[in-house]
């Protein structure tokens, strides 16, 4: 499987899917600290992908997706953001309607961060 392919299926699988660098426990980087932080706020269940341990992804996603820099969520199959994005949508109140929804979509889903 291509790394394109196993990116699709990724997103495909997850309903709220963040690539970041590092872990929601052990982040790496700071903006990939605050963003598992307001994910975890809103406390709907979110996958994650460590691009640390995925080199393959961490150089394909940025052309696949169109956008240059990680964290990236990616919310019912579609590119919401990075940080800046979200972290309006966070301040805004349109963070937890859209995250929501999307467990809504996908009832009986663990609450917790898990490894895509």
């Amino acid at each position: 499987m291509s790394t394109v392919e196993t990116i699709k299926r990724q997103i495909q699988a997850n309903p709220v899917l963040l690539y970041m660098e590092g872990t929601p426990k052990l982040p790496t980087q700071g903006s990939s600290a605050h963003m598992a932080q307001m994910l975890k706020a809103c406390g709907e269940r979110f996958a994650y992908v460590d691009i640390l341990q995925h080199p393959d992804i961490r150089a394909e996603l940025p052309g696949y997706s169109g956008w240059p820099t990680f964290p990236q969520l990616w919310v019912e199959g579609e590119l919401i953001g990075g940080t800046d994005v979200v972290n309006e949508m966070h301040r805004s109140g349109e963070l937890q309607p859209l995250l929501d929804e999307a467990a809504r979509n996908h009832p009986g889903l663990p609450r917790s961060p898990v490894a895509a």
